[in-house]
């Protein structure tokens, strides 16, 4: 699995790609006691089919990664997909949930614990992916020029995103009075080698779990999850007057289309999408 780990590792993936296609190629392998690069087209249609037919496959997830794997064993091996006969995976287009501002603002006003006002203060207000706000540090903190950097974001790399005073009073009260050491949000602490502890991050299990406890007392009943205030962020911004390649550059992203997506959902005044009902009732209502 040597040249697997590095093809993955040379086209930009993270360990945590590499452990989870590893572990569903590994599972066809002892499925077939063979390499799955030594099966022929119907043995992995066969499989693959299976798959699919599993109850306890939910959104073809399972399916998927085992497809993306095989397409990376069949990269590090210098085989084409054609040699497996791989299919196609078609991607699910979905508009992404955006929060008003009143309920951003019940959400944060809806926050028990400060850490966790403190964390969705964060993940909306810089727009920041959950892997990113768990791997803020304190040196990342410019409070003079209201600047945090995002270090090594997707893609591996690094960015700058400003940030609000507001946010500011609320971080710094908050290091005061839970005074951590190295990251902003800790976790449980873990014992070393030496017999000692040291702090480790907070968990994304605890940033997804504040986010759904802050929703739950706020009363909001959309699908939020944790990205939802990054895009809530997005969309905010381009509904505030930002222009697009500026809120590219903040999100981090590699490509314009990407970010293009959110002039999908912002409602901007130039181009305010309303509904024939208004203009029926103005038109035909009694006076």
């Amino acid at each position: 699995m040597g040249r697997f780990e590095r093809t993955i590792s040379v086209l930009g993936r993270s360990s945590i790609t590499y452990h989870c296609y590893s572990r569903h190629v590994a599972a066809m392998a002892l499925h077939f006691g063979k390499l799955p690069t030594e099966l022929d087209p119907e043995q992995v249609h066969d499989y693959l089919f299976f798959l699919q037919k599993k109850s306890k496959t939910p959104s073809q997830t399972y399916f998927k990664h085992t497809v993306y794997g095989l397409r990376f064993l069949l990269k590090s091996e210098g085989l084409p997909y054609e040699y497996l006969a791989l299919p196609q995976i078609k991607h699910e287009k979905k508009v992404q949930v955006v929060l008003s501002k009143q309920e951003v603002w019940r959400l944060l006003k809806s926050c028990q614990i400060l850490k966790h006002r403190i964390l969705i203060g964060l993940l909306y207000g810089c727009g920041l992916r959950c892997m990113e706000a768990r791997s803020v540090r304190l040196q990342d903190l410019d409070f003079d020029r209201k600047q945090l950097r995002v270090v090594q974001g997707k893609g591996k790399k690094d960015r700058y995103v400003p940030l609000s005073e507001h946010l500011i009073r609320g971080l710094k009260s908050y290091i005061q009075a839970e005074k951590p050491k190295d990251w902003l949000f800790n976790g449980q602490p873990l014992a070393n080698r030496a017999g000692g502890d040291f702090d480790s991050r907070y968990s994304q299990k605890g940033v997804q779990w504040a986010v759904k406890q802050a929703c739950k007392n706020a009363g909001i009943i959309k699908d939020v999850h944790v990205h939802t205030l990054r895009h809530t962020y997005a969309t905010h911004l381009l509904e505030d007057g930002i222009d697009i390649m500026t809120l590219k550059d903040l999100l981090g992203h590699e490509s314009i289309e990407t970010t293009i997506e959110y002039l999908q959902v912002a409602q901007l005044p130039s181009q305010k999408i309303f509904s024939p009902l208004d203009t029926l009732f103005a038109a035909c209502s009694p006076k």
